[in-house]
Parts: C-alpha cells; sequence; structure tokens
C-alpha cells in the first residue's frame, strides 16, 4: 500500500494545474519509447540517432560532430549505459523503462527514526556525500505514476508497481557542466547530459543503498516509474518554465533530476513558488530559438492532443514530434531552449544573483532587457583547446 496526499493548495502552491480532463501518462507514449513502435516517429534518421550512441552511425562533419565530439558524449553515458542494459534481456531497461534493481537487501533490523526532521537533514547531508548538487522531499502522488511501463523486449505494456509502505520520494538534482551546455546542440555539450546521468546512476543506487541498510525500502529512480518534473516541482526545488524545464535558483535549469520511492520516515518539503512562471508570461526567448518552433508562445493550455503530452494538465506542452525529429537529424540531443534560457547563469556570481532578484520581481521587464545579447552559442572548438 502506497500512502499518499495531496491537494489543490499545494498544487497551486506547486504551480500545478490539473483538470477534470487529467489522465495519468502511458510510458509506451513517451517520444523515445514512440520511436521504436510508432512509423509516425520512428524513421531512418531516428535508427541513426539511437546508433550515434554506439559510433555505429558515422559522425558528421563540422565543429561539434566530429568523432571526439560524439566519443566524449558517448563516454560520458558510459555508467548510465552499463546500469541500464544489466537486465534488457529480461525486458528491463532500468533507470529509464524500469526502476533500478535493489543491489543491497533491506537490514531485518530498522534504524528508530525518532525525529522525520532529523533524518530529512541526514538524507540530504548522505545526497550531497553522494554528489547530488540538490534534494528536496516530498510525498507520493500516483497521478505521476506511468499507467503501466515497457518490456523492451517486444515493447508490451508491464505492470509499474512500487513495494509496499512507500512514503516519500526524493528527488536529487544533478547539475550540468555550464561550459559544454553553452555549445548546444553539438554532440559535445550531450556529454553534459550523459555525465548528470551516469552521475545520477550511482548517486540514487548508493543513496538508495544507504537507506536500505537502515533497514528500510528505497527503489532508485531515473527516468522510469513516474514524471519527475512534477515531483521536483512539490519537492521544492523549483518552477515549471515555458522550455519544459524546472527552474532552480542555484543552477535556473541546467539539471537533470533523479529520485527515490521510499518507507523511511521523513519529513516533507513545500513548494516555493520563486516567480517563474510571471517571467515566462513576458519571455519568448526559448521559443524564437528553438529552430523547429517545437515551443508554444502563447499562455500554458491543458494538453493532451499530442499522445507524448500529459493530458488533463494545463501546461506549456512542446511539440514533441518536431523537436524529436530534430535530434534525428542532428544525431545528437539539442537544449538550445536551455541554453538560451535567461535563467541559465553561474549563480555563485554576485551581478548574476542581483539578476535573479530582478527577474523574480515586479522589475521583470528590465531583467529581460538586461538579457538581451545572452545565450549566444560557443564553438565547441573553444572548449576544446580551453586549457
Amino acid at each position: 500500500m502506497v500512502k499518499e496526499l495531496h491537494s489543490d493548495v499545494s498544487d497551486k502552491a506547486a504551480g500545478i494545474d490539473v483538470t477534470d480532463g487529467f489522465e495519468p501518462f502511458a510510458q509506451r507514449n513517451d517520444i523515445f519509447t514512440r520511436a521504436f513502435w510508432d512509423p509516425a516517429v520512428r524513421s531512418a534518421r531516428s535508427d541513426a540517432f539511437f546508433a550515434s550512441y554506439r559510433m555505429e552511425a558515422t559522425p558528421r562533419r563540422g565543429d561539434g560532430f566530429g568523432q571526439r565530439d560524439f566519443a566524449l558524449r558517448n563516454a560520458s553515458w558510459l555508467i548510465s549505459d552499463v546500469m541500464t542494459d544489466r537486465f534488457a534481456d529480461q525486458g528491463r531497461r532500468e533507470g529509464f523503462q524500469a526502476p533500478i534493481s535493489a543491489d543491497t537487501p533491506v537490514a531485518p533490523v530498522a534504524l528508530k527514526v525518532t525525529d522525520s526532521n532529523d533524518m530529512s537533514r541526514e538524507i540530504k547531508k548522505v545526497a550531497r556525500f553522494f554528489k547530488a548538487d540538490l534534494c528536496g522531499i516530498t510525498g507520493v502522488d500516483s497521478r505521476w505514476h506511468y499507467s503501466a511501463r515497457i518490456d523492451t523486449r517486444d515493447l508490451s505494456d508491464a505492470p509499474n508497481n512500487l513495494p509496499e509502505g512507500i512514503t516519500s520520494v526524493i528527488v536529487l538534482g544533478h547539475e550540468m557542466d555550464a561550459d559544454l551546455v553553452d555549445t548546444y546542440p553539438a554532440a559535445t555539450a550531450g556529454a553534459a547530459t550523459g555525465r548528470a546521468y551516469s552521475q545520477e546512476a550511482a548517486t540514487v543506487m548508493q543513496l538508495a543503498a544507504y537507506i536500505r541498510n537502515l533497514g528500510y525500502e528505497a527503489v532508485p529512480s531515473m527516468n522510469d516509474t513516474a514524471l519527475v518534473i512534477p515531483y521536483a516541482l512539490q519537492a521544492g526545488l523549483g518552477e515549471y518554465a515555458r522550455n519544459q524545464m524546472v527552474i532552480t535558483p542555484q543552477f535556473g535549469p541546467r539539471l537533470r533530476f533523479s529520485k527515490i520511492f521510499t518507507s523511511l520516515p521523513l519529513t516533507h518539503d513545500s513548494p516555493k513558488p520563486l516567480g517563474v512562471r510571471a517571467f515566462c508570461d513576458i519571455c519568448t526567448k526559448c521559443a524564437e530559438a528553438c529552430p523547429v518552433k517545437a515551443l508554444p508562445f502563447g499562455p500554458p493550455e491543458v494538453g493532451g492532443t499530442n499522445i507524448s503530452a500529459l493530458k488533463g494538465v494545463r501546461k506549456w506542452t512542446s511539440d514533441a514530434e518536431k523537436c524529436f525529429g530534430f535530434w534525428a537529424k542532428l544525431a545528437s540531443d539539442c537544449a538550445i531552449c536551455l541554453r538560451v534560457c535567461p535563467f541559465n547563469r553561474d549563480f555563485r556570481k554576485w551581478y548574476h544573483r542581483l539578476w535573479l532578484r530582478l527577474a523574480l520581481s515586479p522589475l521583470r521587464r528590465l531583467a529581460l532587457r538586461l538579457d538581451q545579447g545572452r545565450g549566444g552559442r560557443k564553438k565547441p572548438g573553444t572548449w576544446w583547446s580551453a586549457p
């Protein structure tokens, strides 16, 4: 039995607008899974896109798309790939189409937890030790769980169950390398994504092992099992943006997220409205920069006409087919929308923190004007030649 609690009040604080037409998302409809079964998405280009991660596709010529660029990108995915492929013969592509299997048994005697606040602080400290850059905790919300997962052997639906007693979701953020992000959409930039996935694979497995050693259930999870963005919003890590990403006050949108489902007694964090929605209402920089115009220009709308969109939630929704089609053309991932986002800044620097205060205040239009000229693409060769 999974215990969950959500309310209209918490939804509003998290910026989540669920309507009567809501339906849980079927994992087979995500655009990457559709590339294996849906003729509307699958093509010779999409097959070459996946082949490029095995260096089977001939790299393109040009700065950022040479052999060393693809080699760096593919090497950055290695740890994630090793973990993902270990039970592929059982139809479990773990971390993406199935939760990550437990490598540590639950200790037979559970550590007594007398204060869930103290335990939450402890978990966040251990998460940082295992290289998570952000950590928030929220309750289980089955609305975000896939109605079914995928058996990768034949692409049939498979059960999407969690162990008994799960009460909390630990959401972890993993920073992407800022210098590489600035080179999107080059293959070189894909190394920022791959390295973050490899790091999060290690982090969620180690943190879950720690919790299981304390005597509590813990299921490490990446893109599998449930949608992570609404969980990140509910855990108070950031706010949803026009570019479909979570904007955080520490790293802007430059993060990947993972999660752990656990029975460990924990205190839950609260959503923290920042003011990102109001800024995105007046900013269309990501939509303007998208080469295939896959991002919306208008206000948030209820999605559902596209099978890769979440039905019954009012939000900004991309055209997944256009987006993935461009990825397939490049034979690499594109995150131009991340690169050009005004929040994609180094907030360790005082002047970027000052800009953030403006952007999240009624002076947001001034902040938008001050952002003009930023977000241009850096040549990948510059990254390679840097000391």
